[in-house]
């Protein structure tokens, strides 16, 4: 009977919208405010955090209460049911990815009612990505397909009613400049965040400086984007939460001995008139809503209504407050037709620090292992993507594949994921959410092969444990398979190929029948040592490849037993013995051992190629010496560790000095001639190889670290160091998510002074996303890294990375639990690696800096199957992007809808190695099917010449008329048909530029 009687409610709510045809969204839908009053802003909302304390599923069903009370499902129950009773009333939802559980169980009836809901404007998605991202450890890339995901939903469901206009990253730990910029580059006006360093909030405070316009890019224009600093966090005022996880008192009226309405009140108005003094226009926002509230909504909007209620009736008595229900739309709104100026802001908010012994830069490091995960889930994504598009896939499972993993990609950009800040149990639900959605990811590529090949009965497998050197595929298949690789980068590329073998001897072959040459490699004996490595496969095939878009190469054990370089030498470490790892016969072993030092004092070890040279010193086993694009410069490198009582998962304290691994490091050279190997052993829980490859102008250095020892019952930061003799003056620069490089300043802040005083370490610390540089007149030292880590230059000529994190204190702030990873019973061992530039400062010398960065971050996947399995050897003709600019990047290629595809390019490079670059996508629009053309925002759901940004003004730039100003395009959007001429097919794009096309297919 219950669901009969709610479904008559129902009804009778929708049949009661029917007959309003005059409702409008956005701001058209903003009430009316009084222009001689203080107009309070009251923003219902509930922030929904997508896994932290529990897992995504568990928040969302409302289960495992032991844990945290949360249950998202019943919050959309309910407030849409409070919504539906008053006209007035407003909420801002923000997680897409929550909603969109929800909305899938929903009957129709319930859809219409929301469809109503929002084209009122009642209902206001705020942000709308699937996910609220993180800042600092997040690539740009995944934050662009994070909020397309988001944001493609709304519009596909809503349409222009559903399209958010502001941010809202209101628990973020820390902002990016670079999150501003793509919010503006996606048509947002705005955005509101509410963490900010304790110091710079309390200046901003006293000189009203909490909302500010944001200078959002270095290189591109028109980039001021408005910021506003919610002043008491994102929670409703202190004593007036009415939602049922508080405590605080409801307001009481009617004849009651409890009635409390003049003291509330009082409490309230005073309140307000404090928060009013902050800000610089008679507008104030006052959020009303904080983690998983409004289960009960029905209490929520009951007690704010009487609030409004008889807040308002003060005014029949000279009060000057006006209260109402809005959005943080309608607020920016407000702010934008006051004409106020605000001050500007040109640099980031990292990192951030609630107060002084607590720096929240431990995140940037914190969970290794599952950082690097997220990047392979990326770069997954991408091939899929792109194969799906050039191989026309449109099956209902490969779909299905491609949306999950695009949907779970964007989960792990959420605040408390990709920034390891989670529970260790969500932790592994993230690990396994990921996990199913790279295998649907890599199943969907292996599709397209089967096209773009003409291989049907191809394998194409994808190896998920090539960070240990291991891939059952090629063990079991040892004697004769293929390997093919896919580029997603826009250019033909050469590069490495490693792949896990037996040590046996193999030819490697081309598409064309022509041998390629290659060496086998050892795996270092420690990555072997590893307990659950399967230890068939204990060295790697390295051969060069070039590859366009897909490449085939063949590999067979071949019977040839004659060597090609220097005889085998024996054995020399017990370790190695242990293992029964034997030396390829291809290369020559150098040794350096402890026990040898005493007649090797103050002799060297010369590793080198043609376009590097590397100097070992023989008594430390360290790196010494470093020459490469015409610079010699001296750079040692070794690892340390911080221990600390204090850290957690998202704050590093120092607690003591950086301890130096002060022994000498154990080394083995293995050169061959396309790669040359330095294996260091630096202590029974730290191993590197620094390699260096023919023809590659970077240094690789591939480091192993863990067990982090916790005996002593102290947590350890695990740093590896870089120290040169560069006269860096404490300034050092870092990447913002992998876009534009930052300035960073020793013990400095762009607007404040930090309170360094008891973390002078933790407190220089910046998110390194893909790089880190310093320089002085001459000479520029560079980091690239493969996954989010934390950086610092701490003394000059230094650069300092953070590796692995590992920790024994329960912060009870947060997940209430030490970052103590465990893996097999042990603590996480984590491997990766870090590149090495050294380079002369020269104009234009960094674009082979951001060339690098995309072969890192997007290199070649590699697809194993067998060669018996070959029907033919040709590849299908694909689009070729080899025409674009070199400075060009493809950044999506992906079904959009069933006859669509989406398209963005960008020019990588900034305002100091670029320019301007013209080309023409006629081609590229042919070769993909095109019959239609159009350009739209970053995020693809929005017609670029429908955009219209509003134009806020900082101090000193006042408004130039007496009407609100907004921002358009720069250039004239893209817009064609296969019928026009060529020259309409024209693409400009600026440094550091993107643009967005959607391509309807024939």
């Amino acid at each position: 009977m219950s669901s009969v009687k709610n479904l008559v409610i129902l009804l009778a709510l929708f049949a009661s919208y029917i007959v309003q045809s005059d409702a409008v969204c956005g701001y058209e839908s903003c009430p009316d405010t009084k222009s001689n009053m203080i107009n309070i802003h009251l923003v219902p909302h509930s922030h929904d955090d997508l896994g932290w304390l529990k897992t995504v599923d568990q928040y969302y069903y409302g289960n495992k209460h032991n844990i945290q009370h949360a249950g998202v499902q019943y919050i959309f129950d309910t407030v849409v049911a409070e919504l539906s009773k008053d006209s007035r009333r407003r909420f801002i939802q923000v997680e897409t990815g929550f909603f969109a559980k929800w909305w899938a169980d929903q009957s129709e009836i319930k859809k219409k009612l929301v469809r109503t809901l929002v084209n009122e404007g009642r209902l206001e998605f705020t942000g709308g990505a699937w996910s609220m991202n993180d800042e600092a450890a997040v690539n740009y890339q995944s934050v662009i397909d994070q909020f397309a995901v988001g944001l493609k939903f709304l519009n596909d469901n809503f349409g222009v009613c559903g399209r958010p206009r502001v941010g809202w990253q209101i628990d973020a730990f820390g902002h990016s400049r670079e999150q501003a910029s793509m919010f503006a580059q996606m048509a947002f006006d705005g955005q509101f965040f509410a963490r900010m360093d304790q110091n710079d909030k309390n200046k901003r405070v006293d000189n009203l400086g909490l909302e500010m316009v944001w200078d959002a890019s270095e290189t591109l224009e028109e980039m001021d984007f408005f910021t506003g600093m919610l002043y008491n966090h994102y929670s409703a005022p202190p004593g007036f939460c009415f939602d049922s996880l508080c405590q605080d008192d409801p307001i009481i009226d009617g004849k009651s001995y409890d009635n409390n309405v003049k003291s509330r009140v009082d409490d309230f108005l005073n309140y307000a008139s404090n928060l009013a003094g902050y800000y610089r226009s008679n507008h104030i926002m006052v959020p009303m809503g904080d983690d998983f509230q409004y289960e009960n909504a029905y209490m929520n909007y009951k007690n704010m209504d009487k609030l409004i209620k008889y807040v308002n009736e003060r005014q029949a008595s000279g009060s000057k407050y006006n209260i109402f229900y809005s959005t943080a739309g309608c607020y920016l709104n407000s702010l934008h037709k006051s004409l106020q100026s605000f001050p500007n802001k040109t640099q980031d908010f990292l990192p951030h620090s609630h107060e002084a012994k607590s720096f929240w830069t431990g995140f940037f490091t914190s969970r290794p292992t599952q950082k690097r995960f997220e990047r392979d889930g990326n770069h997954i994504l991408q091939v899929a993507k792109q194969l799906s598009v050039l191989a026309n896939l449109s099956g209902e499972e490969q779909n299905k594949d491609l949306d999950y993993l695009r949907q779970i990609m964007a989960v792990m950009q959420h605040h408390d994921a990709i920034t390891g800040t989670e529970k260790q149990e969500v932790s592994n639900d993230y690990d396994r959410l990921l996990y199913d959605a790279i295998l649907g990811g890599a199943n969907t590529a292996r599709d397209a092969l089967r096209v773009l090949t003409n291989q049907p009965n191809g394998e194409f497998q994808s190896c998920l444990k090539l960070n240990i050197s291991e891939c059952a595929f090629t063990k079991e298949n040892a004697d004769d398979f293929m390997v093919t690789l896919y580029n997603p980068l826009a250019h033909t590329s050469s590069q490495y190929v490693r792949v896990p073998v037996k040590e046996e001897n193999y030819q490697v072959t081309d598409e064309n029948g022509r041998v390629v040459a290659s060496e086998l490699v050892p795996v270092p004996w420690e990555v072997l040592a590893l307990e659950f490595r399967n230890n068939d496969t204990q060295h790697e095939l390295v051969f060069k490849a070039s590859v366009n878009k897909i490449a085939t190469y063949f590999i067979k054990k071949i019977d040839k037993t004659t060597e090609t370089d220097n005889t085998m030498p024996t054995q020399t470490e017990q370790s190695e013995e242990e293992l029964n790892v034997n030396v390829p016969k291809r290369f020559r072993k150098v040794h350096s051992l402890k026990t040898d030092l005493e007649t090797l004092d103050d002799q060297e070890t010369i590793v080198k190629n043609s376009l590097i040279k590397l100097v070992i010193d023989n008594k430390t086993g360290h790196l010494k010496t470093v020459e490469m694009n015409g610079v010699s410069e001296d750079i040692e490198q070794t690892f340390g560790m911080y221990k600390t009582a204090r850290s957690c998962h998202y704050i590093f304290r120092q607690d003591a000095d950086l301890e130096l691994v002060e022994d000498a490091f154990d080394f083995t050279v293995y050169e061959g001639e396309s790669v040359k190997e330095v294996h260091q052993h630096v202590n029974e829980w730290i191993s590197q190889v620094i390699r260096i490859y023919e023809d590659v102008n970077r240094v690789e250095f591939e480091w192993l670290v863990g067990p982090v020892p916790i005996d002593d019952e102290l947590g350890k930061e695990i740093v590896t160091i870089f120290k040169s003799g560069i006269s860096s003056g404490g300034v050092f620069y870092t990447d913002s998510n992998g876009r534009e490089m930052m300035k960073r300043e020793k013990d400095k802040r762009e607007d404040f002074s930090p309170d360094l005083s008891e973390q002078p370490v933790s407190g220089n610390y910046y998110p390194v996303t893909s790089r880190m540089a310093l320089q002085d007149s001459s000479k520029r030292m560079v980091l690239l890294n493969d996954r989010s880590q934390g950086g610092a230059s701490l003394e000059d000529g230094r650069l300092e990375m953070m590796l692995h994190r590992r920790h024994i204190f329960a912060d009870g702030s947060g997940a209430a639990e030490a970052i103590n990873e465990q893996q097999f019973g042990k603590g996480l061992i984590a491997r990766g690696k870090l590149f090495l530039y050294l380079n002369a400062v020269e104009d234009g010398a960094t674009a082979s800096e951001r060339v690098a960065e995309k072969e890192i971050h997007l290199p070649f996947w590699k697809f194993f199957s067998k060669s018996s399995n070959i029907q033919s050897d040709v590849t299908k003709t694909l689009s070729d992007f080899n025409d674009l600019p070199q400075s060009v990047h493809l950044l999506t290629l992906e079904p959009y809808s069933k006859d669509e595809i989406l398209l963005r390019l960008e020019n990588f490079l900034d305002q100091t190695e670029g320019k301007v670059v013209s080309f023409s996508i006629r081609q590229i629009f042919d070769d993909l099917g095109g019959l239609e053309i159009r350009e739209t925002t970053l995020d693809g759901n929005l017609p670029l010449s429908d955009m219209k940004r509003l134009k806020f003004h900082h101090d000193g730039s006042g408004p130039s008329h007496s009407v609100p100003e907004y921002f358009t395009s720069l250039h004239k959007p893209l817009a064609a048909d296969k019928s026009q001429d060529a020259s309409e097919f024209s693409v400009s794009l600026k440094p550091m530029q993107i643009r967005t096309f959607i391509i309807k297919k024939e």
